[in-house]
Formats: structure tokens, sequence, C-alpha cells
């Protein structure tokens, strides 16, 4: 699919500023879209926005079809009549210091959760005209996904926490009869699960509604493989390879790389891909459609996956004793777009990618992506540098799991550094929008960037460090750090380079 020329920021929603903790899906979300359009951004990257689990990582979810309620704004709350301001500033004052720089997520998810049960009680007692009749509605229209999840997570809590591997036999390989039971003894929690979702869907569908009327398109983003302790292994266990006991027998991860020495062990299971091809890839039509629902285009993580996987072990320390197997390929693909039409996506194809992987990626017309802070470690033929590309691809100057643009910068060897200076023309005082103008001049028909390059942070902005396994995802920016100085400074830098989609860019400029 061929995007227009355009840019965009990168910032997951738990960024976002605010007092309760954790950023959400209330002002502060729209205030950022209104931050995007002034500053001439036609794009908006998100994170996955799934219930996190394990680590608090946005790519290891509970499912991969729900949101996560931690994103819910209690402000909006407050205005349905459905929380006080008073109890919520009281909560807060006995959850300790939530923090507004970083997320202590153990705090706020004792604090928030508790406030958004509150709520379900206020909406049993009618509080709210008319939002019991729109949560039956939601809850009829998400059943394919919700049923499962809402029980998976209620049982999951009557368990401690625990993994569904460890729960009673009956429970774990779901006998029709336990199921039954549970569902009774559970009947309560499992509607407080699906109430969390209709909250977090109920604000998240008006705020991309919001974006889109200012043109303003979401980028969302799909791991390319599933948590283990999810609904989604539980609740489909024959599409994956687990043995007799639920466990996996081998599992995702990627060869050494950039990243790490001895590759990255995910420890996801993987596909039964024969199993998938055989209901014609049900699974992921069903996923594909919850998540076009809520964003415009997906950006689809690890895509060389999907011609050749690393697998490794279930049993295996380390990444290093995998070996490729073949993916799905182009009939996974083929298949998704018979049933939803053209396929808005880009295809994450970072790492050890082969010709096949391209030819599978160019035969269905998706961009890949070229990642700046790669691109200055080798020679001029580097296919990360600009002059190597090709209009069809989305560059970015650093992502998620890169350092910030300034603690790269600082980090890397004073002979690459030397030939960054060289190849910009520029002292690198400036480096992250030095790397923001190369991203915005190049070919590429979509440039990104993370806000926190945007701001010229250092290290202590990074989102994620890869192999760690605690420490990340919990940055947050202040709300005076955006101002119309900044927009307008983006906004000037993005029509340089016919970047805005408007006959009067500079006219809107200079107004």
């Amino acid at each position: 699919m061929h995007f227009p020329r355009s840019s965009g920021i990168l910032l997951h929603p738990t960024s976002l500023p605010g007092q309760w903790g954790i950023g959400d899906l209330g002002a502060s979300a729209y205030r950022f879209v209104d931050f995007l359009d002034a500053a001439g951004q036609r794009l908006w990257q998100v994170l996955p926005l799934g219930p996190t689990g394990y680590g608090d990582s946005p790519y290891q979810c509970f499912s991969a079809f729900a949101g996560n309620p931690l994103l819910v704004s209690l402000d909006d709350l407050v205005d349905r009549g459905l929380l006080g301001q008073a109890e919520i500033e009281a909560a807060a004052h006995a959850a300790g210091n939530l923090g507004s720089d970083h997320v202590d997520y153990g705090r706020v998810i004792s604090f928030k959760l508790g406030l958004l049960r509150a709520s379900y009680e206020r909406m049993c007692d009618g509080v709210a005209i008319g939002l019991a009749d729109a949560f039956e509605a939601f809850c009829v229209e998400q059943d394919s996904w919700l049923d499962d999840y809402a029980l998976f997570v209620a049982l999951k809590d009557a368990h401690g926490g625990a993994s569904w591997n460890t729960w009673e036999p009956e429970l774990r390989s779901r006998k029709a009869a336990a199921l039954r039971k549970a569902r009774k003894d559970l009947a309560t929690q499992i509607r407080v699960q699906k109430y969390l979702q209709f909250l977090f869907f109920s604000q998240w569908v008006p705020l991309k509604a919001y974006a889109n009327e200012r043109d303003i398109r979401i980028i969302g983003d799909a791991p390319i493989f599933v948590a283990y302790d999810s609904a989604d292994v539980w609740a489909n266990p024959k599409l994956f390879y687990l043995d007799d006991e639920g466990l996996p027998t081998v599992v995702a991860g990627v060869p050494p790389d950039y990243f790490s020495a001895t590759g990255q062990l995910w420890g996801n299971p993987l596909y039964r891909w024969d199993r998938m091809a055989k209901d014609g890839y049900a699974w992921w039509i069903a996923r594909l459609r919850q998540i076009f629902s809520t964003v415009d285009i997906l950006r689809l993580d690890h895509f060389r996956g999907f011609e050749a996987y690393w697998e490794v072990p279930a049993d295996e320390k380390t990444a290093i004793n995998g070996t490729w197997v073949k993916g799905p390929g182009a009939a996974l693909f083929a298949r998704l777009h018979e049933v939803l039409g053209e396929l808005p996506i880009i295809a994450e194809d970072l790492g050890v990618i082969t010709p096949e992987v391209n030819a599978l990626r160019e035969q269905f017309g998706f961009p890949g992506m070229k990642v700046l802070q790669f691109a200055f470690g080798d020679d001029s033929d580097n296919p990360y540098l600009p002059h190597n590309y090709e209009p069809d691809c989305v560059v970015y100057s650093g992502t998620h799991d890169n350092n910030t643009t300034v603690g790269w910068f600082q980090d890397i060897s004073e002979q690459e550094r030397e030939a960054v200076r060289l190849y910009l023309g520029r002292d690198g005082s400036d480096i992250a929008w030095d790397l923001i103008r190369l991203a915005l001049m190049s070919v590429a028909d979509i440039s990104v960037v993370p806000l926190q390059d945007i701001l010229r942070l250092g290290r202590h902005a990074r989102m994620n460090t890869p192999g760690r396994p605690d420490g990340n995802w919990n940055w947050r920016f202040r709300a005076e750090a955006l101002n119309d100085g900044l927009a307008f400074g983006v906004r000037l830098l993005t029509a340089a380079y016919g970047r805005i989609e408007t006959r009067h860019a500079v006219t809107e400029i200079q107004s």
C-alpha cells in the first residue's frame, strides 16, 4: 500500500503527562493530538495497547484483542459521575508518591484498579444514565474474544496472579464443567473485567475519531507472537506448540544481533501454522479485524518471522541454540487481503533480513523500516543511510528499543561520531534535531521520530532496553514540555521538506 509523504511522532499513551501516575486517554491525550496538528504531523504512532503482564511490557499482553485498563482516564469517570474528585485524591494520597516523570506500575495498578472497580459499582447502581445499556451492547458485540478474556483474568486473579498452566487440571485444559462452574462462581469478577474493557474502548474510540477529524492517523503496533500467559494461548492451545501439560515445547526469539551477543530469548510460544492454515487463518483474521477497528495503520512487529522464524527449544537459557523455521509466508497475507481488503501495514523488517523476506514484503506492498541510529557503523552501502533509500519505506531516528538520539550519540565511539558529523555536515551539537532533519528530508514516504528526540532528551528518557527484565516502559514527559514554539519549529521543518499535505503550508506557519 502506498502512503502519502507525511511524518509523525512515536509516543505511547502511558508516557502522557497527568497527576494519576500514568498517562491515560483523557485530556492530555487530546492535547497531544492538538500538538501534532499544530506541528504539521499527520501520524501518531503508539505501542501495543493491550493489558500488560510480565515486566509491564506492551509486547507481553494478557490478550491480543483487549485494551489496557490502566489507560482509562479517571477524570473522564468523574465527568460521568462514576467517581468523585475527592475520592480519587484520597486514593492517590493513600498510594503514596505516584510520580510524574516515570510510571511506578506497582503503585499505579493498586491505586487505579481499585477506583475502576468502584466505578463499576456506581454503574450498576444506575449513576450514569444509559451507560448500563451501552455496556450490555458492548458485551454482545465483542463476545467472540471478550468472554474468554474476562474469564481468564478473573481466574488469574482468583489464583493470585499465577500463570494459567499452574491452575487446576480441569481449568488448565478448559473442561466444560469446570468452566461453567467458574463462570458461576466468578460472575461478578467476570463482569468487572468486561466493564474495564468497555471503559477502555469507550475512551479510545472517540480519541481516535478526534485525531482522524484533524487528518491525523493512528499507527498501531502488533507483536507477531503473543504471551504464553495470555487468554489467547489458554483459549486456543491447539494453535500453539504445547505439550500435554500445556507447556511450550519451543519458543520464540532472535539470534545474536545488534542488541545482544546471545540473541533475544523472548519465550513466546510458537504458532502451529499448519493448523491455522486449515481453518483459513481464522484467528489472525479476527485479530487484525479487531486491530483495524482501533487504529488506521499497523506496524507489524518482527515481520521477518512470517517468512522464517527463530525456533528455540523451551529448555534453553539463551537464544543462541535456535534454528530458522519457515513461516506461513504469502499464504497468510493473501488470505488476510482476501477477507479484509487492502492492508495498511508497515513491516518491521529490522534484524537478519534475507532476499526472501524482502520479496514477501514487496509482494504485498508493505513498506519496511529504516533506523538512522543503525546507519553509521558501516560503509556507504549501509541500507539505513538515506542516500540508499527508496520512497516506499518508513524512516525513524530511533524506535522504542533504541536509546534516545542524544544518549546514542554520547555512547557511540568517537570514530562513529565523526562519521555522523561527516555525513550530516554538522557538528552534532544538536544531534537529535540533526537526525530529525535528516529523516524529514529523506525520500522515505513516512518519517516518524520518538517524542524524546523532539524534546532533545538524553538516555534517562529511553523507553526500553532489550534484554533488561525490569525498569522499562515507564518514561513520561511533563505537560509544559509541549508548547507553541516547539510546534512552530517542528512544523517549519516539516513544511520545508514537503511533508505537510496542504498548498498553504508556509502561509499557515506564518499566520
